[in-house]
């Protein structure tokens, strides 16, 4: 492979155009092989829970959500608004984005240092797991990663040259990434320091491009400004104060440990002694000021705040953005004659085991697209449970409503939001108050839509009900308490089917009753409601 092939060229001169050569094919050989395989499973991969949430929001287009900005949905709209309903129709914005991304290093590569750093810092974003599979699926950190990465590169070129177009470039894409998610606050504080921190940074406070980027970025607030207006706060009180405890948890301390499984170990080790060499020569100017602040920023301050911040959540892609500008200075440090030849071999193996950790992750995923062997997966018990099941829970519930009509019910956000993708919007699905709704900040969002417990009983007292019940999406602790609460918020509620993957491990369970009355001020006994009984028999 030309990983290995170029291994010599860290630090080799003698022929700097063949160099680049071959570095340029080795990241065009990589990114087209990524790029195929993550066409596949962007085609074929069952929704992820959030995934069909947000598809959800797409279908309800407003100025923003009580989970998340609106760019996320509006990039959805615009994938099925082209390609028609379906999986490959809502994710290919976001693959077509993804793969952006390491062009886009590239091209920070080059503007930084050379072009053969930026042919290596593209290929080390190929081999780095988190951002070569960006956009297999459609995430909010898709276009948060790359409109953050425009305007690295857009920075970089404003600070040196001071023309308006890169100015114009930074305002537009940090208004983006205002629209993609609420951690764009990162970048304005990467960015802040920067300007305040180092010498360059300070001269960029009197250029007039420099406030005209601010006023454009500022703009992204506006649909930010207007959702939160018009639903009491909601988006800004699930992401500052409802999803974080803000105490100290000891066991976060560990974060380092699982970047270093995230990135691979070695590589992870290079990435970091490359930020610390950066800010030992931060005082040199560009480009190690701009490379040490950005970094540094996102890889300490995510670290300091996840010791006091939300730890319940999946939250290792955070700091991603910060890796983005090592790699561009990376390969650079290592052509220093002074530096141990050590890390240059480390660089290369960390280098080659991510690509291969991040190959055998998508080829796991491509494994479970396919009946036959995610059937092979769950025999060895290492089938991923979020991405199966949801087609036929679908087709149960269209079975049984033919048969019988009622309402759809599920028993929380995610079910009933892939429930929703399954049926392409054709049925209104309503969910019941699960604590998951609120834990994950939906639960207001589900309320404004009118489809959540409170507008079910309001619109439909009494009516006869399907309910869906995914008896494995709370946590152990807390899956009796819930099912046990089932027979109070539905009355006379009969099993009718259940469905049963990989021996159990994949259950959801069909009830039907009616829409019971207002909730009763205690609940049933432990072990009382049948939803809890058959749960509990069918996991022995």
């Amino acid at each position: 492979m030309g990983l290995w092939k170029a291994r010599t060229d860290w630090g080799d001169h003698a022929s700097v155009v063949a160099g680049i050569a071959r570095w340029r094919a080795a990241f065009v050989t990589v990114f087209l092989c990524l790029f195929l395989i993550k066409l596949v499973l962007a085609a074929t991969l069952q929704p992820f829970g959030d995934e069909a949430f947000y598809w959800q929001e797409s279908r309800h287009p407003a100025w923003g959500y009580s989970d998340l900005p609106p760019f996320t949905a509006w990039l959805i709209r615009l994938g099925e608004s082209v390609a028609g309903h379906g999986v490959l129709g809502m994710r290919w914005p976001f693959l077509l984005l993804g793969s952006c991304l390491p062009w886009l290093i590239v091209a920070f590569g080059r503007r930084a240092f050379d072009a053969r750093a930026g042919w290596q810092a593209g290929l080390l974003c190929l081999c780095l797991p988190l951002a070569g599979s960006l956009g297999v699926m459609a995430m909010p950190d898709v276009p948060l990663t790359v409109a953050g990465a425009v305007a690295m590169l857009a920075l970089l070129s404003a600070m040196d040259q001071n023309r308006w177009r890169y100015w114009l470039l930074l305002g537009v894409a940090l208004a983006v990434c205002w629209m993609s998610h609420y951690r764009a606050a990162m970048f304005m504080l990467a960015g802040l320091l920067l300007c305040l921190l180092t010498p360059r940074g300070r001269m960029q406070w009197t250029r007039s491009g420099f406030w005209i980027a601010m006023l454009i970025a500022a703009m992204g607030l506006l649909p930010l400004a207007m959702s939160n207006w018009q639903q009491g706060g909601a988006g800004l009180a699930f992401q500052l104060v409802e999803r974080n405890p803000w105490r100290f948890h000891p066991d976060t301390l560990v974060q380092p440990l699982e970047q270093a499984v995230t990135c691979t170990p070695f590589l992870y080790a290079c990435l970091l002694w490359a930020a610390w060499r950066c800010w030992c020569r931060r005082r040199d100017g560009g480009p190690w000021d701009v490379i040490a602040l950005l970094s540094l920023t996102f890889i300490v301050v995510y670290f300091a705040a996840g010791l006091f911040a939300d730890d319940q959540r999946f939250r290792v892609h955070w700091p991603l953005p910060g890796y983005l500008p090592l790699m561009a200075a990376l390969p650079v440090l290592l052509r220093d004659a002074n530096v141990n030849r050590i890390w240059r071999i480390v660089a290369v193996a960390g280098a080659g085991l991510a690509l291969l950790v991040q190959l055998t992750g998508l080829f796991y995923l491509g494994l479970a697209s396919y009946p036959d062997t995610a059937r092979w997966l769950g025999a060895a018990r290492i089938v991923p449970t979020s991405f199966i099941g949801w087609r036929e829970s679908a087709d149960i519930a269209q079975t049984q409503l033919a048969t019988q009509p009622a309402i759809l019910v599920a028993d929380n956000f995610m079910m009933a939001a892939e429930l929703d993708f399954q049926f392409n919007g054709q049925r209104v699905i309503y969910t019941l108050d699960n604590p998951l709704n609120v834990k994950y900040g939906r639960a207001p969002q589900v309320a404004w839509w009118g489809t959540d417990e409170t507008a079910l009983r309001r619109l439909h007292a009494a009516a006869p009900i399907l309910l869906v019940v995914d008896e494995h999406a709370a946590r152990a602790r807390e899956r009796a308490l819930w099912l046990n609460s089932l027979c109070v918020r539905v009355e006379n509620l009969q099993p009718v089917q259940r469905l049963s993957l990989f021996d159990g491990r994949k259950s959801v369970a069909f009830y039907r009753g009616r829409v019971a009355g207002l909730m009763p001020a205690s609940m049933p006994n432990a072990g009382d409601c049948i939803a809890s009984r058959n749960a509990a028999g069918a996991a022995e």
